[in-house]
């Protein structure tokens, strides 16, 4: 059964006319004036609404009889990554210090405006400046390990000190000289089925796992900094390492279980709210009601409801599991076509888990 979400045709057919990608994979349109069905980011012209239907499955298309578009290709596994992104993003990790140029992807026979653009719609920079930036990361790691400005310099692959100081200053909104032995957290993303997810660790413990979409992202890196004393470069560590092996294994329907030591910074009584959430099994919900009375303060439901939104470890710490009294979805940072396919994934892949809370 379709979710009151995806019952509105005012939202989907607004998200087809703007191509929305984060539909893909959970929402499919078909079209009559064609007997074809697309992705809501096909880049085909658009039919009229009345001459549309939504479908939250290929296979609800194909009974209907329609056709698979050609241009959409809406029948192969949806959040991808495109191979040209993969490829650049390996010769990235395999070679930090190169420094690349439009010359570069030209001599990989790539055409650089298509680059740009990928990148652009898929992780919000270019390729270039996404180099950039890593480089700009090496230097900072270098500096708060204590190496003077030109040796961070000269290991970020900067040759204009200018063009250092303006990177890390952008980067951070620091000048390089004051980041001299300050504890840094490490920050890098990883692509899902359900979209591109942010990790801020340091060598110890996962921060914050958010998807790249949250409104509030930005403010919560800045508070994550503030109360750590700290800053944010771009690395790997190995909490990161670990969640993204954890989110994968989920992702396949494999495993549930999410052993990342975390950091959670909220008071006593919202990580006591974290805590129940943790304890909610893979395809069961919770109403705030519920939640509120887990915890042993049946009336505290607004506060519960407030310490639920206040997460900051997306899937982790499932407030995904949490729905309106009626049994209604209820709002969620991600986005509540995230929420109705990751409650949809759970019931499908872990039933055991399921039946086991029922039965208790």
């Amino acid at each position: 059964m379709m979710t009151d979400l995806f019952n509105n045709s005012d939202t989907l057919y607004q998200a087809f006319l703007a191509r929305d990608r984060s539909y893909d994979g959970h929402m499919f349109v078909c079209v009559a004036t064609t007997g074809i069905f697309c992705r809501l980011s096909c880049p085909a012209r658009k039919p009229g609404k009345d001459h549309v239907r939504f479908f939250e499955t290929a296979a609800a298309c194909l009974e209907q009889g329609y056709r698979p578009c050609k241009k959409c290709r809406p029948l192969e596994p949806a959040g991808q990554p495109e191979p040209i992104i993969s490829n650049l993003l390996a010769r990235l990790e395999q070679n930090p210090d190169h420094v690349w140029s439009e010359t570069d992807l030209a001599k990989l026979g790539l055409d650089p405006s298509t680059v740009r653009r990928l990148f652009k719609r898929h992780i919000g920079m270019t390729f270039l400046d996404l180099a950039r930036l890593r480089r700009a990361g090496r230097g900072i790691t270098a500096l708060a390990q204590g190496a003077n400005v030109i040796d961070a310099q000269l290991d970020a692959g900067y040759d204009s000190a200018s063009g250092f100081r303006d990177a890390v200053t952008r980067l951070l909104g620091q000048p390089p000289a004051r980041l001299k032995g300050r504890h840094l957290l490490q920050a890098d993303w990883m692509e899902t089925p359900v979209g591109a997810m942010l990790a801020i660790a340091d060598r110890h413990r996962l921060h914050l796992l958010e998807f790249f979409e949250r409104k509030a992202l930005t403010a919560e890196i800045q508070r994550l900094q503030k109360t750590m004393n700290s800053t944010v470069s771009f690395g790997r560590s190995p909490p990161i390492d670990q969640i993204e092996k954890e989110l994968a294994a989920y992702f396949k329907g494999e495993s549930a279980a999410f052993h990342t030591p975390l950091a959670r910074h909220g008071s006593p009584f919202t990580c006591k709210v974290w805590d129940a959430l943790t304890r909610i099994p893979p395809g069961v919900t919770h109403s705030y009601a519920q939640l509120a009375q887990t915890i042993g303060q049946p009336t505290a439901m607004r506060a519960v409801a407030r310490a639920n939104g206040a997460n900051q470890l997306a899937i982790i710490i499932p407030c995904h599991r949490v729905i309106g009294a009626n049994g209604s979805l209820t709002g969620y940072a991600g986005g509540l076509w995230r929420k109705n396919w990751l409650l949809t994934h759970e019931k499908r892949y872990f039933p055991a888990c399921n039946s086991l809370a029922n039965s208790l």
